[in-house]
């Protein structure tokens, strides 16, 4: 595997201080419940008789009418009859009345027609019973049926109606055509500059913002504009929205809030609409800022996709272009937005005049994560012994959202082990639990799966020691985390921004350092190593066809074109060199995995003896730091050494490891930094 507010507590929520809108009561509740007992009243009625009503057909009455057991008939609106049993003994003696509901089309045998009404009449005025054909009121017999669909009609309206209106943002469903950005103020907003670190550069483009903001005549007196749109382009969690944060509460001027998500309904026009709300409100309080987060969800490209363009999205975008640069624009608006993919966007977005400067937000170095772990643990207590110095050296690679959720991890572990503070172990195991996953200690693994680990990890850690271009050790542990069973981790030793040829060498000779290992003691190979071949085979195939490190290719790019199906470009994979070529690549990827594979053997076999005792050592002690490491391969007692290390270290002042061995290489000579890559790791 590569390298890879505890105070939140959930109360009830309240009304903000600035809030225009007060909370609404809750007052429909017991209409709502009159209404369904209504209904179910009504249905309950129209579904059942009283108990003492026969339900008869058209031949069945005929019968009952030529034995003489009727006593009186009616006949309602031609299309049902009801009438009375006399009070003799019939067929159907535990009934008083009869009706029939479903009379039968004309010219059926069941059918009420003239001549079956007058065959009725006269049958019933032989014996003297009584005939009645009515025509009832129209409105007084379908009166049940329209109170029936009243009440359907209002519980639509309850549950599907309002619920449409609640999210339009508002009590009218004429609002659902309204932008849902909310509005911050001086007041309402807490996160200034000083909550946020690591992006100084950033901070310093933001900051002409907001001194404009604040004196827009010092700027146009000699003729400046500030940009009209900044884009905060970064990788997740680098501090995108944090700094938008931060720019509302130091500006002092109304700050608009809004997701590029919000933009996006099923109905064709609504997102455009929702964008001149949210401009006619900016221009109603301007001087403004607006904050368009996440905006790749409503910035695409145009015109793409297999069936073409999205019409809803695209009306959005195409409103926002108008809006930013159109013929009614304002001056006094400055768009800020965010997002992690601006190759997706729409290149009318990024043109001058619109989001005309991009501000670039990269993982912090180790500078930059000092500050962002002084900055998260200003609430937290820690233990004098701490050094947030060395965390951040042990954290290359980790975002701002990374070492916020360490300090929080950290400060958990310190609670359930029943600490007063968070100490050193506690930061450096959650560091290890973000990037590695967490220790399970309780995995059972059999004695033989144990040893196939160490080994494994053991010829990790060789190759990465003995390797002149390898990054240094850090720690080696089997310990299993996460989906690993072991991992082996490696540390930058200075600030760099590139990795040379040699460098990629040695990573691959390492990669290849497990394998080799089982292949070597255990008489067998294991699946542990896959994740290793993927990332030296991943990183053979870069040197040959992106950086020209193969001589007999040369340097030329060869890389197949990586283009997204949905952004409107090639639906088959794109292949810019001929079949010769690329059996050309394919050669010299094996090749240079094939000759690091083959240096790695020998390197191990020249160290068989360092091997065994390395891999003795973690079975028996589970996890060593790189010294520890080290000091084995120089053939030292791990013991002893570890005692003359402890005792040589006691006089060392407040801020050094006390008695945690994986942390005892960060503290050499207290200069390590790092590339801002992540730290190179090797999971079993």
């Amino acid at each position: 595997m590569t390298n890879s507010d505890p105070n939140n507590s959930q109360q009830p929520p309240q009304q903000q201080p600035g809030s225009s809108r007060p909370p609404r009561p809750r007052r429909n509740a017991p209409l709502l419940l009159l209404m369904l007992g209504l209904v179910a009243i009504i249905v309950l009625v129209m579904s059942t008789g009283d108990g003492k009503t026969k339900t008869l057909t058209v031949l069945q009455l005929d019968q009952l009418i030529e034995d003489q057991f009727v006593a009186e008939l009616t006949v309602h609106d031609g299309k049902r009859v009801t009438g009375k049993f006399r009070d003799i003994e019939h067929p159907y003696r535990n009934f008083e009345k009869f009706e029939i509901k479903s009379l039968g089309p004309p010219g059926e045998g069941s059918a009420l027609t003239p001549e079956r009404r007058k065959k009725w009449m006269e049958g019933l005025d032989a014996y003297g019973a009584k005939f009645d054909d009515k025509e009832s009121s129209t409105f007084l017999s379908q009166f049940p049926t329209f109170l029936l669909w009243i009440g359907l009609l209002l519980l639509f309206w309850f549950f599907v109606i309002r619920q449409m209106m609640g999210r339009a943002g508002g009590g009218n469903v004429m609002q659902f055509g309204k932008s849902k950005a909310k509005m911050h103020t001086k007041e309402r907003s807490n996160v200034t500059f000083d909550d946020v670190a690591g992006i100084e550069e950033a901070e310093d483009e933001v900051s002409e913002i907001v001194a404009f903001l604040k004196s827009p005549q010092k700027f146009k007196r000699i003729g400046a504009r500030i940009p009209r749109g900044v884009m905060l382009v970064g990788p997740p969690g680098c501090g995108k929205t944090l700094l938008a944060k931060a720019i509302a509460g130091e500006a002092g001027v109304p700050f608009f809030s809004v997701s590029g998500s919000d933009f996006v309904e099923m109905f064709v026009g609504v997102g455009a609409s929702r964008v001149r709300d949210l401009f006619k409100q900016a221009r109603e309080s301007s001087p403004c800022i607006v904050f368009l987060d996440e905006i790749d969800a409503v910035g695409r490209r145009r015109g793409t996709g297999l069936g073409g363009g999205h019409d809803e999205r695209e009306q959005t975008l195409n409103q926002i272009l108008v809006e930013m640069d159109g013929f009614d624009t304002d001056q006094g608006i400055i768009l800020l937005a965010a997002t992690n993919r601006p190759d997706v966007l729409d290149p009318a977005l990024l043109r001058p005049g619109r989001f005309d400067r991009n501000i670039v937000i990269n993982l912090p170095d180790v500078k930059g994560r000092e500050q962002i772990l002084r900055i998260h643990s200003r609430k937290v207590k820690m233990a004098p012994a701490v050094d947030l110095a060395r965390v951040a050296r042990a954290t290359p690679g980790f975002s701002g959202a990374d070492l916020e959720a360490l300090v929080n991890e950290s400060a958990l572990m310190a609670v359930t082990a029943g600490r007063e503070a968070v100490s050193l172990h506690d930061l450096e195991e959650a560091r290890d639990k973000i990037r590695f996953g967490r220790s399970r200690k309780s995995m059972l693994m059999s004695d033989k799966e144990k040893r196939v680990t160490a080994y494994h990890e053991a010829g990790h850690s060789i190759i990465t020691v003995k390797e002149e271009y390898a990054d240094p050790l850090h720690k080696v542990t089997i310990i299993p985390r996460g989906m690993a069973l072991g991992v082996t981790m490696a540390l930058p030793e200075q600030d760099r921004h590139g990795m040379g040829k040699k460098e990629m060498l040695a990573r691959l000779r390492v990669c290849f350092g497990g394998r080799i290992a089982e292949a070597l003691v255990c008489d067998d190979i294991t699946s542990g190593a896959q994740n290793d071949i993927e990332q030296a085979t991943e990183l053979a195939r870069l040197m040959v066809t992106k950086w020209g490190m193969s001589e007999k290719v040369g340097p030329i790019s060869l890389a197949e074109g990586e283009e997204h199906l949905f952004l409107g470009r090639e639906v088959t994979r794109t292949v810019n060199h001929s079949e010769a070529t690329a059996q050309l690549i394919d050669d010299e990827v094996k090749r240079l995995l094939t000759e690091a594979y083959a240096a790695a053997e020998q390197l191990l076999q020249e160290n068989m003896d360092g091997l065994h005792a390395v891999s003795e050592a973690l079975l028996e002690h589970e996890t060593l730091s790189g010294e520890e490491v080290n000091a084995i391969l120089r053939g030292e007692d791990l013991e002893e050494w570890r005692k003359g290390h402890e005792k040589a270290s006691t006089p060392t002042p407040p801020g050094a490891p006390a008695g945690d061995a994986t942390a005892e290489d960060e503290a050499k000579d207290g200069e390590r930094a790092d590339d801002g890559r992540p730290a190179e790791g090797f999971a079993y």
